[in-house]
């Protein structure tokens, strides 16, 4: 009773109960959860993702197929390329006539399936980079006549129709061929929106493009050292968003294409992040297509290209980011690369010309009627294509419509999805040096003047045979047969492609090449390049082990080792 009535009495009166006793408070350390997770701000993770296709060149595929894609060989920091032994057992030139190499696969490399990397993913590959419009450097996939099987599928034996000293820069990225080759719409849906099956250290959680999410996880399925942490999270987010995302410590590093406000936004963190610039393998070109019937006249392209405002091209497509300060005054190798040197000629496509560009159209048989360029009835009219909403080419073609129209040439602007730009109608057949457009085409017409990336990543000869090199097969007699361009300019020389061959099977020294090449390839006014691409990385003070990476392939080739802590 005595203990009852305490209890009422306490009910009663205005003394607060004893206080719930409760856990610990919540650390200001980070969860065991976000330790083991690594945030990346990006521009943007929507797709496609074929490491292999021009139309796909972007940040998020080239970070993805480096976690998740194997390859034959990895370039260092230092740009030195070395046998990637987490895939590899053996890789070696065994014979010279023909020239041969021989690969052996670890015998535990697999998909994340189950199925072994093998000899058929190197033939799915191989064919796909020699029989595929739009795709990336494809001239050393060209020069390859055979691939055999051997010891059960993990050793692969490749036969070259002539020498190919830049041999190590072949088979990065492997596909798998088991789920691609029968897959629907081919190597055009190759990689669209997802990967199939991976053999890297990550996996694919999800792809949530409407939110503007990647989200990957430590690969349990793959052989060798695995992930120091479990998750990788690559999240979309404006320029504002990623330098308030870095001050809170939310995103570990980011890596985007920055103009002068998002720079400005990053150098205002100061010492809470480290920034680099890292130059991409693609330069923003204009392309003035011999293939195109109005283009085919060499005054014609001359004229237009004494209109252009380089620099103002260059202006609306860096605006003010990292790519401003690479402009590209050489058509073979970027402004990064080693031996860089400017060889553009003085006077159009340097600096405009309205003069130079008045005797070029009138030598070619038009005239000026009303600000017009006319000949006879026709007026001077150019179609202009962009890949889709993509920038920097967006903002370039653009520019360059203005400066077009202003000078009396009539444009037609068009921006058809990246793949169908490069994939369809860059790749119209040619019939007699003309484009055509198939029957199934729907009366598309033709491309005059393309606003691109061109790949300048890898070796120089074989940027050169790519860009401007012809087919390897030999010049059709039949002039009506059609016949789909050797590279998105439509360019095929035979009168350089000797020089061309010579710098690609090592007979002449590119260097030696370029002299010759550079100031021809110049006057022919076909490729116009702008500047080199390049991406601000911003590295915050929650991760370790991080690099800026090989020359123009960035840091997640090294993802395996990356922690959270401290710089």
């Amino acid at each position: 009773m005595l203990a009852l009535a305490g209890v009422l009495l306490a009910a009663c009166s205005n003394t607060p109960p004893p206080p719930v006793v409760t856990s610990a408070p919540p650390s200001s350390t980070a969860s065991a959860a976000s330790l083991s997770q690594i945030v990346v701000g990006v521009d943007d993770v929507v797709g496609g993702y074929n490491p292999h296709s021009i139309a796909d060149a972007s940040t998020i595929t080239t970070a993805l197929s480096q976690l998740l894609l194997p390859s034959v060989f990895r370039q260092s920091d230092d740009g030195t390329r070395t046998l990637d032994k987490t895939l590899m057992v053996s890789a070696e030139v065994v014979s010279q006539v023909p020239f041969t190499v021989k690969y052996v696969i670890r015998p535990d490399a697999s998909w994340s399936d189950g199925a072994p990397i093998a000899t058929e993913d190197f033939i799915y590959l191989a064919n796909a980079m020699k029989t595929n419009p739009g795709v990336i450097e494809p001239a050393g996939y060209r020069l390859i006549s055979d691939i055999e099987s051997r010891d059960g599928g993990k050793g692969v034996e490749v036969t070259f129709s002539k020498p190919y000293p830049a041999w190590q820069t072949l088979f990065d990225n492997l596909l798998p061929q088991h789920l691609l080759k029968d897959s629907p719409g081919g190597w055009a849906n190759a990689l669209a929106t997802s990967f199939p099956a991976v053999a890297g250290p990550f996996a694919i959680k999800t792809i949530d493009t409407a939110r503007g999410e990647a989200t990957l996880q430590r690969n349990d399925r793959y052989w060798e050292k695995p992930a120091a942490v479990d998750t990788l999270i690559l999240r979309r987010s404006d320029a504002s968003g990623i330098a308030t995302a870095l001050r809170s410590g939310n995103d570990q590093f980011s890596l985007t294409r920055t103009d002068s406000t998002g720079l400005q936004l990053l150098n205002d963190l100061g010492s809470a992040v480290q920034l680099h610039t890292l130059p991409r393998p693609m330069t923003a070109s204009v392309l003035l297509r011999p293939v195109s019937a109005t283009l085919s006249d060499p005054q014609v392209r001359a004229g237009i290209a004494a209109l252009l405002d380089r620099g103002k091209l260059i202006s609306a497509g860096a605006k003010g980011g990292p790519s401003a300060t690479l402009k590209a005054d050489a058509q073979v190798l970027p402004p990064s690369a080693k031996g860089y040197a400017a060889t553009i000629p003085a006077g159009p496509p340097a600096a405009p010309d309205a003069a130079k560009a008045e005797q070029y159209f009138t030598a070619a048989g038009y005239k000026k009627e009303a600000g017009v360029w006319r000949k006879g009835n026709k007026t001077l009219s150019i179609v202009l294509a962009s890949p889709g909403e993509q920038d920097p080419y967006a903002s370039i073609a653009k520019e360059l419509a203005s400066e077009l129209v202003a000078n009396g040439i009539e444009v037609n602007q068009i921006k058809p999805p990246p793949r169908d730009l490069y994939s369809s109608l860059l790749a119209m057949p040619v019939v007699n040096g003309k484009q055509q457009a198939s029957p199934d085409s729907n009366s598309t017409v033709g491309v005059d003047i393309a606003v691109v990336g061109q790949p300048v990543g890898g070796d120089p000869a074989t940027v050169l045979a790519s860009s401007y090199g012809c087919a390897p097969e030999p010049v059709p007699a039949d002039k009506t047969k059609p016949v789909v361009p050797a590279n998105p300019a439509g360019m095929c020389d035979q009168g350089l492609q000797a020089t061309i061959d010579s710098a690609l099977t090592g007979s002449a020294t590119v260097t030696d090449s370029l002299k010759t090449l550079e100031p021809q390839l110049w006057s022919q006014n076909i490729a116009i390049p702008l500047f080199q691409q390049a991406e601000t990385l911003a590295v915050g003070k929650g991760i370790s082990g991080l690099t800026p990476g090989p020359p123009m392939q960035g840091p997640f080739g090294s993802a395996v080792n990356w922690t959270r802590g401290a710089t």
